[in-house]
């Protein structure tokens, strides 16, 4: 069926399309386009937000100087515990698009960063306990699951041919949320100083409060979205779903688990004060944010199984680029290293979100489906199953944070961490190749015709 609108009508208390159909060409340039424009837009300044409450504590430990009384280990284990927590909020905010609509939740979950926000305001002080610092951070984690209810919110507004575009630019303006807090970290110690925590915390109240009514003014919930039970469990059954679950550990679960840390390895290794510090933690975060957009374009392009691989291969060269630096106590090398590491985290993040809804649509192929019935059953999957691998991928972060907790327990230096993670991402190549880019294709893809293994050995 083809149309020129994107009706609504008034149905359960909100905005609602009742009819959408983005792959039917007409429908997209006479209406679908704009319509998802605008939601990507907004969806992306609440994410945006969503990150930097999530990522707070990166910044909330450089200003815990002696008087706090928390050493590098339980300031590691502060940012772990906000990174843990953000994992998991990211399944059942996944499902809660499908539950009360992509408008509806992005303005609910926006309002629920007052939460975590006010509370950091109003414990952030030397004499507070260990437990209420740990209990604040994690409460900081549902800033984590706003990425999971965005993306697959904006998974189903666009086409297949659009999604590595679409994906990569509203996950990279939410990343961007990790070094505009870093940022104006720096402004407020460069300014007031390293003790007034509470300048950082109080501008961000207003904002969150504008990205929750910007959504309820601006954007729509799809009726054709609904919860399907279904859906997850053949999600959850899908051999694919676990793999790039793994894969997005790789590149996401860098990104984040970098940006947590970044700050707190420069103190502790390299000695910087908070501001030195801070001046420098944005860098990295930044580009990697901005690159996102450009790897769901590459991947869009040329394959994103073939982006993937290239991307472990150079951040598994990066990685021994800062082991180097970090055994020669060699700040400048180890900066170089390390931002590198932020900017192929962010490419690879691009991709590797591209190749999940082509999974599920050559998938769909290979069972015959055509047209319209593809595309509805590639959203449909890759919907439900962008939620666990985006929890799963979150779950890394906590990882790097746990194995850096370690590492400067026992040695006081990164090192061994970072040749763990040198290992990881060699076991992510051979993964990558070996799933979806060896000939012939292996016995993990569907039986299909040359068309459909075609497809998925480039997705």
């Amino acid at each position: 069926m083809t149309g020129t609108t994107a009706p609504r009508r008034a149905h359960k208390g909100g905005r609602w399309i009742e009819r959408w159909e983005p792959e039917d060409e007409a429908f997209w340039k006479e209406s679908g386009e704009r319509v998802a424009r605008r939601n990507l837009l907004y969806s992306v300044l609440s994410e945006h937000i969503g990150f930097s409450v999530w990522t707070l504590w990166s910044v909330m430990v450089l200003f815990m100087g002696p008087a706090y009384g928390i050493d590098p280990a339980g300031k590691f284990f502060l940012i772990a515990t906000a990174t843990f927590v953000g994992a998991l909020v990211r399944v059942p905010y996944t499902f809660a698009v499908a539950r009360f609509g992509g408008r509806n939740w992005t303005a609910f979950s926006a309002l629920l960063l007052l939460a975590p926000t006010g509370a950091a305001l109003v414990v952030m002080e030397p004499g507070t306990s260990y437990g209420t610092f740990l209990a604040v951070a994690a409460l900081t984690g549902v800033g984590g699951g706003n990425f999971a209810s965005s993306m697959t919110n904006i998974n189903a507004f666009f086409p297949l041919r659009k999604k590595g575009w679409a994906l990569g630019l509203n996950a990279g303006g939410g990343n961007i949320g990790v070094p505009v807090v870093q940022l104006v970290a720096l402004l407020v110690i460069g300014t007031a100083g390293a003790g007034h925590p509470r300048l950082l915390l109080g501008l961000y109240l207003p904002l969150i409060v504008a990205a929750a009514a910007l959504a309820l003014l601006r954007m729509d919930n799809l009726a054709p979205v609904r919860g399907d039970t279904g859906a997850v469990r053949e999600a959850v059954r899908d051999a694919h779903t676990w793999i790039m679950a793994f894969l997005y550990t790789g590149t996401f679960g860098s990104f984040i688990g970098y940006g947590f840390a970044f700050g707190l390895v420069l103190q502790t290794q390299f000695g910087r004060t908070p501001l030195q510090a801070a001046s420098l933690t944005f860098v990295g975060p930044l580009l990697g944010s901005l690159v996102r957009p450009v790897g769901g374009a590459l991947a869009d392009r040329f394959g994103g199984a073939r982006i993937t691989l290239a991307t472990f291969v150079a951040m598994a060269a990066a990685t021994a680029v800062v082991v180097h630096a970090s055994g020669e106590e060699s700040l400048p090398v180890f900066l170089v290293g390390f931002v590198a590491l932020f900017v192929l985290s962010g490419l690879g993040n691009g991709s590797t979100y591209k190749m999940i809804p082509g999974i599920f649509q050559a998938k769909a192929l290979a069972r015959g489906m055509e047209g319209e019935a593809a595309a509805a059953y590639g959203r449909r999957l890759s919907g439900a199953a962008m939620g666990l691998i985006g929890a799963v991928g979150a779950l890394g972060g906590l990882g790097i944070n746990l194995v850096f907790r370690e590492a400067f327990s026992t040695s006081g230096s990164g090192t061994a961490a970072f040749v763990t993670f040198l290992g990881f991402y060699a076991a992510c190549c051979a993964v990558t190749w070996a799933v979806y880019l060896r000939r012939p294709a292996p016995a993990v893809l569907p039986a299909a015709g040359a068309q459909t293994k075609a497809q998925l050995t480039s997705v």
